[in-house]
């Protein structure tokens, strides 16, 4: 596969997880890759070369805390004199559980920081420049909880559906830009449901010591609730469709949210 062979694609929260998986599967298809997230020396380093060892033509780690608007604006700059993000994947996301009377304004700030507002001031250094190339591919990872509630969750369902209106916003904002033989422009979001990924790994330990800490007890239990096949994604699989999105065919692809929830938004 080369069909992003010369183009660059920022991944943002890609040393890890969904990120790393996205990144991958953009660097088997020929993109440079701008891997980013808070990591160490050794940790970046190690994604940095899972990117260049699935095929990428060139992988840089950027660091910047996506809460912080100068660092956003100083790694923007940054990716474009390394030749500019043609994809942007916004896919750092923190999250925390907890009721309205246990959270705090400390907390709130920190989710909405880094899920909304940090994919916010990527996007408007991004856009302006795809449009002007007429290509470009804004892919936003939200959740299933950009679309429908879970309790004790407020910060973080209120990022998520702040991320899918946004989306939609610059959706229409660029969608006459570029051809459809370029590709145009394009912004999603993918909305995952339960994915094997660290951020879900608070909500399973503590179900799991409902169950004996028996951890597979714990998933079954959390899928049963909200997810219809009782099956969890694969980061993987978040990282082939959005790859698909990034393809010229889907130039009439935007202002969507795919979920890939095993059927949890469909009840």
């Amino acid at each position: 596969m080369s069909e992003l062979t010369g183009k660059t694609a920022l991944v943002t929260g890609s040393v890890q997880g969904i990120g790393l998986a996205i990144a991958t599967c953009l660097a088997k298809a020929g993109a440079r890759v701008a891997v980013h997230g808070l990591a160490t020396p050794e940790q970046a380093a190690e994604a940095v070369a899972a990117v260049k060892g699935a095929g990428a033509p060139d992988a840089k780690f950027f660091d910047a805390d996506i809460r912080d608007i100068a660092a956003v604006d100083a790694m923007m700059q940054a990716v474009a004199e390394w030749g500019g993000a043609d994809i942007l994947v916004n896919n750092a996301g923190v999250q925390k559980t907890a009721s309205y009377a246990e959270l705090d304004a400390a907390t709130w700030d920190a989710i909405i920081g880094v899920n909304l507002s940090g994919a916010f001031h990527t996007m408007r250094h991004a856009l302006p420049v795809m449009a002007e190339r007429g290509y470009g591919r804004v892919i936003n990872i939200a959740s299933v909880h950009g679309l429908v509630a879970s309790v004790n969750k407020a910060p973080y369902v209120a990022s998520k559906f702040g991320l899918v209106g946004m989306s939609k916003v610059a959706a229409l904002e660029y969608a006459a830009a570029g051809t459809k033989a370029k590709g145009g422009v394009t912004v999603n979001c993918i909305a995952p449901g339960w994915t094997e990924t660290v951020l879900i790994e608070p909500q399973v330990a503590a179900r799991a010591a409902l169950h004996g800490g028996d951890r597979d007890l714990g998933i079954a239990d959390l899928l049963a609730e909200k997810q219809p096949t009782k099956r969890t994604s694969d980061p993987s699989e978040i990282g082939e469709l959005a790859l698909w999105l990034c393809n010229p065919v889907a130039h009439n692809v935007t202002g969507t949210t795919i979920p890939v929830d095993g059927g949890w938004t469909a009840q």
